[in-house]
């Protein structure tokens, strides 16, 4: 659709505006290309402005835009986004760049290991087509669905969470729109601005750079091979008087780790010593490797308390786009959750709740949840040998049974995390550092390589190959 868009442009001289283009018909036959295709590429001119279609009549060249005014002075914008009351002391400026780094898709022929989502032959395309052809013919499909989510899609994510035992129920569930929405919520709903919170070292990006939109101060909390330390995080409680603990027992982001049994039951003791909450962030359930053997049960599912709050998407492990995911609570928290997510959003989308229902509720869910169960361990498997054989400089201390990325650490005097990501675009490769990981300053340098957004093991040895040369132009100039 690109390349067709470009000829197109390029081509849009020759017509005279108000010209009538070729017929799409025409345009299928000359470039041999499809005719949604071709559809595409001049949807993609009309939304610049370049082209515009009458339906029955064709595409026409647009009329010359108008010329641009004078542009306007938007400096006066520095102080009214800075200028905070004086009872307000929470910086207002949002750092998004731990974020992009896995969200911006590189440039062509770039091998993308800083992705953090399945790659387009992983996900489920032609289930989740299916599901939203289905659920857009079901009865008031696309009426407005209840604030706390479509009770049926509660009850599933209930089931998810609690287990058969029945631990969560559907009336201790909202549906979200994905993990960072609900996270989002979480934060805002369980600390007030300028408060501390504690969170995992190193952690997700994505959830300090939400604590710190929402006037946070996140206190790290060092993690091993086996999740949070318990003597470190009591003592952390004690130090800052938090009262929300943020933490990801499952495969945790980047390290990998999975809390230890013995280490559960202590965090969740721990927490409610404090009186605090723990948000649990179960992103990469679903991310299971084949040979993980099975998996510990939520938190949730072993707290009678309130003390989690529990949150899930089915994002990960279907598509970056279809973004539905579930808070689970108990107790009075609950109604604060509810209230700030109606507020920001008033609800998930009916379509997209109709259409969570259809995918989970298919024989196709399962048989995807094998496939990628499969396939991210063979990828696992790939670059970690493929690391030992052309990296073994750079540390692996832990290979997760699950996720999608692993946690390396770079050797003393390496260069540096920036110099190495630098040196390894120039050498076709994306890579993510480490230093957005950290809300403090790091131990050591770090980067993450994630093995699911690339299309295959190919890219995945050749990306290690483009590695090596990075770290040899880096290593012979530090």
């Amino acid at each position: 659709m690109g390349e067709l868009a470009n000829q197109l442009r390029r081509e849009l001289d020759r017509y005279s505006p108000g010209g009538k283009l070729p017929s799409s018909r025409a345009l299928v036959e000359r470039f041999r290309v499809s005719p949604v295709t071709v559809s595409r590429a001049l949807a993609q001119l009309t939304a610049e402005g370049l082209v515009v279609t009458r339906p029955g009549a064709g595409a026409f060249r647009a009329q010359p835009h108008a010329a641009a005014g004078d542009i306007g002075d938007t400096s006066w914008q520095e102080i009214a986004l800075s200028a905070d009351g004086a009872a307000d002391l929470v910086p207002r400026s949002v750092d998004a760049s731990g974020v992009l780094v896995s969200l911006a898709a590189p440039s062509p022929g770039v091998i993308e290991f800083n992705g953090g989502y399945l790659h387009p032959s992983l996900q489920p395309e032609r289930a989740m087509a299916a599901a939203l052809s289905r659920a857009g013919r079901r009865p008031g499909a696309w009426g407005r669905p209840p604030m706390e989510g479509l009770a049926e899609l509660r009850e599933w994510f209930a089931r998810s969470i609690g287990g058969p035992g029945g631990s969560v129920t559907a009336a201790e569930v909202l549906v979200t729109a994905g993990g960072q929405s609900a996270l989002t919520t979480a934060l805002r709903a369980l600390a007030p601005p300028g408060a501390p919170v504690l969170v995992e070292s190193p952690t997700y990006p994505g959830m300090l750079a939400i604590a710190r939109a929402a006037g946070l101060r996140p206190v790290p909390v060092p993690v091993d091979a086996d999740g949070v330390k318990p003597a470190l995080l009591a003592g952390a409680f004690r130090a800052t008087g938090a009262r929300v603990f943020v933490c990801q027992p499952l495969f945790q982001n980047p390290t990998g780790a999975v809390l230890a049994p013995e280490r559960r039951g202590e965090v969740l003791r721990i927490a409610r010593e404090a009186g605090a909450f723990v948000v649990e962030d179960d992103f990469a359930r679903w991310l299971v490797h084949e040979d993980a053997g099975p998996l510990p049960r939520p938190l949730a599912a072993e707290d009678p308390d309130g003390v989690v709050v529990h949150v899930c998407s089915l994002t990960k492990a279907a598509s970056p786009s279809f973004r539905v995911g579930a808070l689970a609570a108990r107790g009075p928290v609950l109604e604060r959750l509810r209230a700030i997510q109606v507020v920001d959003t008033f609800f998930v989308p009916r379509p997209l709740q109709e259409a969570a229902l259809e995918l989970v509720g298919s024989p196709a869910w399962h048989r995807h949840l094998r496939t990628i169960s499969k396939e991210l361990k063979s990828r696992r498997d790939t670059v970690t040998a493929a690391l030992r054989l052309d990296l073994p400089e750079l540390a692996l201390p832990h290979i997760p049974p699950g996720g999608y990325h692993l946690w390396l650490r770079l050797p003393d005097g390496a260069g540096g995390e920036a110099a190495l990501t630098a040196a390894a675009l120039r050498a076709g490769v994306a890579i993510t550092p480490g230093r957005p990981y950290f809300s403090a300053e790091p131990p050591a340098a770090h980067i993450r390589l994630s093995f699911a957004a690339v299309a295959g093991a190919g890219e995945l040895t050749e990306g290690v190959r483009r590695l090596r040369t990075a770290c040899d132009e880096v290593l012979r100039t530090a």
